[in-house]
């Protein structure tokens, strides 16, 4: 029961990562799209209709788990975890969707000059890797 348990869990996590990097990707294309080539931004919405139903299916997999399973402790705070990090991790996905979907209505004019985008959107995808990592090597560490 508990190996079954913890194969649930180590799912958990990899849909996490899976859904971080949907995030990373997201945030990048809507600052190329933004800063480089505006035909870009339509292919930000494929990506944020994926972290939707990610969300979703995670969702799903922590409230069968806390059913279920009723975890205590550690993997009561495993779950609850990821259940805000999906909730805000949908939510850089809704962003970069709205920043992709203003840009048609640029007129041709682009933030290419605008090197503090580019900045913001490393350092947007750093912070997402950073707290999926953190979120995964605390569940090692545990």
């Amino acid at each position: 029961m508990r190996r079954r348990f913890d194969e649930q869990l180590a799912l958990l996590n990899k849909e996490m990562i899976e859904m971080g990097a949907l995030c990373e990707e997201a945030i990048a294309l809507a600052a190329k799209a933004l800063t480089e080539n505006a035909a870009l931004a339509g292919n930000v919405a494929p990506l944020a209709s994926g972290i939707d139903q990610m969300e979703r299916d995670i969702e799903s997999r922590c409230l069968k788990l806390l059913l279920q399973q009723q975890p205590v402790a550690k993997d009561l705070r495993q779950i609850s975890a990821a259940l805000k990090m999906i909730t805000d991790m949908e939510r850089i996905g809704d962003q970069a969707e709205d920043i992709a979907e203003i840009i048609p209505h640029l007129n041709g004019h682009s933030a290419a000059e605008c090197v503090q985008i580019r900045d913001m959107a490393k350092e947007t995808i750093r912070m997402v890797t950073e707290s999926v990592d953190a979120y995964v090597k605390r569940d090692v560490a545990l």
